[in-house]
């Protein structure tokens, strides 16, 4: 064998040595770090070359990027938060009082005694009141509800509980379907 072709050899046993394939693999990683801390508005190798400004569209500002982990974690939220709604109108439906005999889907409770009822339940009540009032479900006079302060205060339901029933169930359907069966890390996306 020649000395050229022993040190062609010998380059190519070198080039595709498992070794090389892992320093080739741990540099491609370095650089696409270095690529993603130029877009890091808390990292230091944005300051020394100047920040790219990050172009977001008008419907995609204060949401998290499709198929992340992030926007995994709040459609798993938002489905809790809907169910939890549901089980707060069911329990003013169940022990609330018709509130005419022509209407008798249509049931109030007072606040002091769905607050006794519901703690055992869940500790959540007023923000799921609020998250309740603002998707209509319900109504009550005055902003917040406070424990004592506003014990004879009325909640309403304002839809028969088998129409709500109907809408949230409609709706955690929706958030299921489009879920990301593979979400990934958001610093993983392009």
């Amino acid at each position: 064998m020649t000395d050229v072709a022993h040190e062609l050899g010998a380059l190519r046993l070198i080039v595709d040595s498992p070794l090389s394939s892992k320093v080739a693999l741990f540099n491609q990683t370095a650089q696409s770090h270095r690529e993603s801390q130029l877009t890091n508005p808390f990292s230091d190798a944005q300051a020394t070359r100047g920040m790219a400004r990050l172009q977001i569209s008008k419907e995609e500002y204060g949401k998290p990027k499709a198929g992340s982990l992030t926007e995994y974690r709040g459609k798993k939220a938002n489905i809790q938060v809907y169910q939890e709604m549901l089980e707060l109108c069911q329990v003013i439906d169940v022990d609330g009082q018709p509130v005419s005999k022509k209407n008798p889907d249509m049931k109030m409770i007072y606040f002091g005694e769905l607050f006794n009822i519901y703690t055992h339940i869940n500790d959540k009540l007023v923000g799921l009141l609020l998250r309740a009032r603002k998707h209509e479900f319900i109504q009550f006079e005055g902003e917040c509800l406070f424990q004592r302060r506003d014990d004879h205060v009325p909640v309403y339901l304002t839809k028969p509980i088998t129409q709500i029933r109907d809408i949230l169930v409609g709706k955690q359907t929706e958030i299921r379907r489009s879920l990301s069966p593979n979400p990934q890390p958001t610093n993983m996306l392009p």
